[in-house]
């Protein structure tokens, strides 16, 4: 429904906007979360000018900021942004537009962070491509988690791994996360792509590493190759 609203707006539709505002209005009077009532605001924003579009612009980016949406986060930067471009103020334009960039870049929406950087480049401003030296600075064992919270291991697994506790695994996701501008750990994926120096290699979803090769001598392979193969000789035992 928010996009239905932000598309009506962007063709003229202002009883389309209404009817998708009263629609959200009644689902905020049902659940008024954070989540909800920055979304109801943003659609606001598009049905007011002036001082109140304003104040609608900055509830829902406060709003939004204090929940871990950071797609809905980043589009309503890009609409405030975009607003304040038509209003001729273009220093604070770019505050917001880069901030959009900057987040819907990193989290591979590419259409819309396409949108800021068309808007960006109008303030006058061309926006840097992503690279990590700028966008993601991890520390070692955020790196560590993150990989493997890509690769699909459990945060019960993940600590395990790495000999840390499930809560503190759950810290450090919430930290990547926040660096990186994404919500999902289905975000990690594009978010993490060619991270190859500080983000350990990947495996199959769900699956974990080759196991470590045994260290004792004792055992070997069997005659099939595969399966090991025990023994006397193989334990040591030799017969007198």
């Amino acid at each position: 429904m928010p996009e239905l609203a932000e598309a009506a707006a962007r063709t003229g539709d202002v009883a389309l906007v209404e009817a998708a505002m009263e629609w959200l209005s009644e689902r905020t009077r049902v659940t008024p979360t954070e989540w909800v009532l920055g979304i109801e605001a943003r659609a606001r924003a598009l049905l007011c000018d002036g001082d109140a579009a304003e104040s609608c612009h900055r509830e829902s980016i406060e709003r939004l900021g204090r929940t871990r949406v950071r797609a809905h986060l980043a589009r309503a930067h890009l609409l405030y942004g975009e607003w304040l471009r038509r209003k001729r103020r273009r220093g604070e334009a770019r505050e917001q537009l880069r901030a959009a960039y900057e987040m819907l870049d990193a989290m591979g929406i590419g259409a819309f962070a396409e949108r800021a950087r068309r808007e960006l480049r109008a303030t006058g401003e061309t926006a840097r491509k992503r690279t990590i030296e700028h966008t993601v600075e991890l520390t070692a064992q955020e790196a560590q988690v993150a990989g493997l919270a890509r690769d699909g291991l459990s945060n019960p697994e993940i600590g395990a791994r790495l000999f840390i506790s499930t809560r503190t695994v759950q810290y450090h996701l919430g930290k990547v996360f926040t660096k990186l501008g994404i919500s999902s750990r289905s975000q990690l994926y594009r978010a993490l792509a060619g991270d190859a120096d500080t983000i350990p290699p990947r495996y199959p979803v769900g699956a974990a590493p080759p196991a470590a090769r045994p260290e004792t001598s004792c055992i070997t392979a069997g005659s099939d190759g595969l399966s090991p193969e025990v023994g006397p000789r193989s334990l040591g035992i030799v017969p007198a």
